[in-house]
């Protein structure tokens, strides 16, 4: 497993552990061919979730060509769960987003999903794999809740934001590894999140003047259809509200 140390792998890292999988961490850069080579030998499965998110500027180093040197180092294992994100997903679709849409993420959202949509291919290219495209991860005490607001607070405040706690994260990679599924997934709750229940979750009032911004009700929603259809995905915690109400924000 790589990215162990970041918000998702360390959140991620203890469940399969938990979940009775014996995880071999990856803490070097994926630049080291040889580390790499290592990490994968007599592996079952690898678990990529290390990416270039916003700290970076190698956002390309990582993302692609990291990515996609490890899936070629990993071409004998069976099994390869690459992390994703629902930004790959273009905008004016009128719908939730499915796995069949293609992946061209909106510009103006920078590099981030840019090169997560070419690390997505650079694995296709290389090798058969699972690919898990998550919504916005939050839960066990993750600042993104929080951080959530640096850009919600313009929006307005119908806007939705589609969301998956850690504890779905690490179910759906446990279902990948118990069933060897491969394809393409979303991995989401089942009720997205307006802005204005951003600043309640975040325990502020939302102001009284709401955006009136134009904006797209569906994008970054998407369809778990087939997740739930293959995987059996059915996330623990439906939406953010039922998180808050269990204390695992």
């Amino acid at each position: 497993m790589t990215g162990t140390t970041g918000r998702v792998g360390s959140r991620l890292l203890p469940r399969l552990r938990e979940a009775g999988h014996e995880v071999r961490v990856f803490t070097k850069r994926l630049a080291d061919t040889e580390a790499l080579e290592e990490l994968v030998d007599g592996a079952d499965a690898v678990v990529h979730v290390a990416a270039a998110l916003r700290t970076s500027t190698d956002f390309e180093g990582v993302n692609v060509h990291g990515t996609r040197r490890l899936a070629e180092v990993s071409a004998g294992v069976p099994l390869f769960v690459h992390m994703s994100t629902n930004l790959v997903y273009p905008g004016g679709l009128l719908r939730p987003a499915t796995e069949d849409d293609p992946a061209e993420p909106l510009p103006e959202l920078g590099d981030y999903p840019r090169t997560k949509a070419l690390g997505e291919q650079a694995v296709r290219d290389t090798r058969e794999a699972t690919v898990l495209r998550l919504a916005f991860v939050y839960g066990d005490g993750d600042p993104h809740l929080a951080e959530s607001l640096r850009w919600a607070e313009h929006w307005p405040g119908h806007q939705r934001l589609h969301m998956v706690h850690h504890a779905d994260v690490a179910q759906a990679v446990v279902r990948v590894l118990e069933t060897g599924t491969t394809g393409t997934f979303n991995v989401a709750d089942d009720s997205p999140t307006t802005a204005a229940e951003l600043h309640l979750l975040n325990g502020i009032t939302p102001s009284e003047a709401v955006q009136q911004a134009q904006f797209d009700p569906w994008h970054g929603i998407v369809s778990t259809v087939r997740a739930q259809r293959e995987l059996g995905f059915r996330p623990r915690y439906p939406s953010a509200w039922a998180a808050a109400t269990a204390g695992v924000l």
